[in-house]
């Protein structure tokens, strides 16, 4: 074979072979799935009411994310706690609520009165009238010493305007009162608040009334006291003097 013609067949062969890897690229190209890239302002994840779906909770600056109500997954988290209330069964794992719908569950948010041991783990302090209540993922919480637990309460009527907490200094004035675990001001006034309640309930003297509003002796009542709160104070990890 001649020398041009050598070199035409080969050039050929080339391009022939540059025209099939293109194709095969392609075709690889379209077999693979295209990356999903929420848009901005929309949830994350797939849409509400699928497994996945997350929503920014921002309420009271809480900022965390939890999965749209009404979302449905196939079965419950590891670790979860089952709770009656109303004639219904809910299921409770890392501050979501689960409710049974059909072969799976569902996010709900749960009904008021139902008490838990444990608040979620994140959650935020918030004030109303000198009150703490606790909040996370559109639920708020409420301490009730007679059933040593929180109870799920509704919405306070002024939700939107949260007050300052209260100064606790006066029922804790002999204590010294350090945080061990990097609490917050307003989540150690709650505790000093909550630790408040129960000594009074323990002990019956409440040191914001004159003589503590008990018969007897005023610095053994004080005493008790004292030490009730220390002692819960403690449990929450504090350090008291």
């Amino acid at each position: 074979m001649k020398k041009p013609a050598i070199i035409s067949a080969l050039s050929i062969a080339i391009l022939l072979l540059g025209a099939s890897a293109a194709q095969l690229a392609a075709a690889d190209e379209h077999g693979r799935p295209e990356a999903a890239r929420p848009e901005r302002g929309q949830a994350r994840g797939p849409a509400p009411g699928r497994p996945g779906a997350q929503v920014l909770d921002s309420r009271y600056n809480h900022g965390r994310y939890y999965p749209a109500f009404g979302t449905v997954r196939p079965s419950l988290p590891e670790g979860y706690r089952s709770y009656y209330r109303g004639g219904g069964r809910f299921y409770f794992s890392g501050g979501i609520w689960y409710a049974p719908s059909g072969p799976g569950f569902v996010v709900v948010r749960p009904p008021a009165g139902l008490v838990i041991g444990v608040l979620p783990p994140f959650y935020s302090t918030v004030w109303f009238g000198g009150v703490p209540y606790y909040y996370a993922d559109n639920v708020y919480y409420s301490w009730q010493p007679d059933q040593n637990g929180y109870a799920v309460v509704d919405p306070p009527d002024n939700a939107d305007a949260p007050s300052q907490a209260p100064d606790t200094a006066q029922a804790q004035q002999d204590l010294i009162i350090y945080p061990k675990n990097g609490q917050s001001k307003d989540q150690q006034a709650a505790d000093q608040f909550e630790c408040h309640t129960w000594a009074k309930g323990q002990t019956g003297f409440d040191p914001t009334l004159p003589g503590g509003g008990t018969p007897g002796s005023a610095a053994m009542n004080r005493s008790n006291y004292d030490r009730a709160m220390s002692a819960c104070l403690q449990a929450r990890g504090y350090q008291v003097n």
